[in-house]
């Protein structure tokens, strides 16, 4: 299901029939993504992985808890990357946490930065989030000129926050507020 494009990109919400796309992408990028992700169970990388992986999603989706939006270049079948709002809640915080990746062959041409763009956007304006959180290595000095660059500000530093790759990592805190819901 198509949810936004922008100038050259179009975000999906896939399926679990699209489980074999999500395992490819997956596959081509599993030493890409390796000093960046927490360490996956062997099945991660296998098309039953990847349905459940798909069905989790649709059920977070389904609670309005998160979205999972891949990204394709526009007309093109194959995965480029995805962005992520996880944990979304709402009450008194109204609040996610934002997560992103990209294929490593279309690394570094401003795709993320452009499919982020729509997802805060979608974020602020359709869920009417207040708070947009993501956590990064200071050693990923790559994706924190992506968020700044967006204006997410630095709120601090969190301490051994998540277990990557087998290491528990400090990341630092950066948030986006969202102005026109105060």
């Amino acid at each position: 299901m198509l949810l936004r494009q922008t100038a050259r990109l179009q975000l999906h919400v896939l399926e679990e029939y699209d489980a074999q796309r999500a395992l490819e992408f997956y596959q081509a990028n599993a030493e890409f993504r390796q000093p960046w992700s927490p360490t996956m169970d062997a099945s991660f990388l296998t098309l039953d992985g990847q349905r459940e992986r798909l069905r989790s999603d649709r059920i977070s989706r389904d609670r309005e808890q998160g979205l999972a939006l891949w990204l394709t270049e526009i007309d093109q079948p194959e995965l480029v990357g995805m962005v992520a709002l996880r944990n979304i809640v709402r009450g008194a915080f109204w609040s996610c946490h934002l997560g992103y990746e990209i294929h490593n062959a279309y690394a570094k041409r401003g795709y993320i930065s452009e499919a982020l763009q729509a997802v805060v956007e979608y974020a602020f304006v359709d869920l009417r989030l207040h708070r947009i959180e993501a956590n990064i290595m200071p050693r990923n000095q790559h994706s924190i000129g992506v968020v700044e660059k967006l204006g997410f500000e630095h709120e601090g530093l969190a301490r051994k926050y998540l277990k990557i790759n087998g290491t528990w990592e400090d990341h630092i805190h950066y948030v986006l507020l969202n102005a026109a819901v105060e």
